[in-house]
């Protein structure tokens, strides 16, 4: 963590420990669904900035000892969490259930948590406020969870934690998290995580034709490009947007009284709304021709789009990625409702039959690695499925339960993501005084400022 920069000059590692269960677990391979190794296996950050009463504050080992005993003890239910990945064959990998523990680093920073600012993720500090994954480690080596407590000057503290998208999606990841500010509050477990991951009986759908197109389909190319390597090297830049209640509304208004009958009847949702508003803003911004094809990935939670539903508290990952596309020229020429169209068509695809087919699909694959994002792990930008430019992928958090984490001194005063820093991609949650949304998106450099321009001036 300590180099010359004056930004990481500004935050200390104090000290690092394992914390392991706090008794006896299971041990022994658990193996992992077809789900948990496609996609980003790599780890997902998330961060809490906390003001705590005088009364935690002193002694100052209070909030670490509190922490470190309920991690202790949360671990005892959430123990894959405890154990490491295992490679086997062709990309494949298992949990080693071995209670080796996670990592916790303290450490203490020479700011104060106003210095922060909006706590936008594009602070010079954050990257010195999240654990540092080292991925040339052999992956056996690596802990699942990594947290990282940091004390500012002003008695301010953060809390980030990082969680391996191979044992967790967010909705488990955040299961964990809250279960562990239960116990730190001195209450019982709410709900134990179901850890078996085999849950999903086949079935046979005898008249179904497997479109093999729609498997291996990727994401379109800039007109003119054989590939994206050029665009994955543009320099990126980082911007949280605010949508209050009246502009998400009216967004939500104009969709669906300027495209016809919505399927179902049910007229478009916030994410469609909001997401399409998003796409063809970043059509406009990039200046896309209107011939270029664009893609739009969406990620599905599918535990209650299978029938019967996956088990209350199922922990793994249990999320399917969709493609929306167009051309952009449509979704810079048509009403908004279009471009939700697109996205409620995608959507909507998923369903029990669609869920069994893609797995069914991946059973079968020799190779997993085609199907996993692994920039990170082999240290190449070249590596896995690209979202930027011509493209966006748009991950909602708008329905889960990411607020009020309550260790024992209160709710956070702000939580958000970690950095990210890819082209096309974004969040959409809601906002933390509950009124409105915020957009967080990951754009080239040169379309940041075009993009935040047609963003509002297009609600307007």
């Amino acid at each position: 963590m300590a180099s010359s920069s004056s930004s990481s000059s500004k935050v200390t590692l104090k000290s690092c420990y394992s914390v392991r269960p706090m008794e006896l677990t299971w041990c022994g391979r658990l193996p992992l669904s077809e789900w948990d190794q496609i996609g980003i296996i790599t780890h997902v950050p998330t961060i809490y900035f906390y003001q705590p009463p005088q009364n935690w504050l002193t002694p100052s080992t209070k909030i670490a000892t509190t922490l470190k005993t309920s991690l202790s003890k949360v671990l005892v239910p959430f123990y894959p969490l405890a154990g490491r990945l295992q490679w086997k064959e062709n990309g494949r990998f298992d949990i080693e259930c071995n209670a080796l523990g996670v990592q916790f680093i303290e450490a203490q920073s020479s700011l104060e948590l106003s210095e922060l600012g909006d706590f936008s993720p594009t602070s010079e500090y954050y990257p010195y406020l999240i654990p540092h994954v080292d991925y040339t480690l052999p992956i056996q080596d690596i802990p699942l969870v990594m947290v990282q407590l940091t004390h500012f000057k002003c008695g301010g503290i953060s809390i980030s934690l990082l969680v391996s998208h191979a044992a967790a999606d967010g909705q488990s990841s955040l299961h964990f998290s809250n279960e562990w500010a239960r116990l730190a509050r001195g209450e019982p477990l709410k709900m134990a995580p179901f850890l078996d991951r085999n849950v999903l009986p086949s079935k046979k759908y005898c008249n179904t034709v497997v479109n093999e197109w729609e498997f291996n389909q990727q994401p379109p190319l800039l007109l003119g490009n054989s590939d994206n390597f050029e665009e994955r090297k543009k320099k990126t830049t980082v911007a949280i947007l605010k949508v209050s209640k009246t502009q998400a509304e009216k967004l939500k208004k104009t969709a669906n009284e300027s495209w016809g009958e919505p399927s179902n009847g049910r007229g478009y949702t916030r994410y469609e709304t909001l997401t399409g508003h998003i796409w063809r803003s970043a059509c406009k911004a990039r200046g896309h021709g209107n011939d270029q094809p664009t893609g739009l990935g969406v990620c599905v939670d599918w535990r209650s789009r299978v029938e019967p539903n996956l088990p209350k508290g199922y922990f793994g990952n249990a999320t399917l990625d969709v493609v929306a596309t167009s051309l952009s020229g449509d979704l810079m020429s048509k009403p908004l409702g279009y471009a939700s169209s697109r996205i409620r068509e995608a959507i909507e695809k998923v369903n029990d039959e669609y869920v069994r087919l893609w797995f069914e699909y991946y059973k079968k694959q020799e190779d997993f690695t085609k199907f996993q994002d692994l920039r990170e792990i082999l240290g190449s930008d070249e590596k896995g499925p690209f979202y930027g430019n011509p493209n966006l992928g748009v991950v909602s958090w708008l329905t889960l339960p990411i607020y009020g984490l309550d260790f024992g001194w209160g709710k956070e005063v702000y939580m958000g993501p970690g950095t990210h820093d890819m082209d096309g991609d974004s969040l959409l949650l809601p906002s933390h005084e509950d009124d409105g949304l915020l957009v967080a998106i990951c754009l080239q450099e040169v379309h940041m400022d075009e993009f935040k321009r047609h963003f509002y001036e297009d609600i307007v």
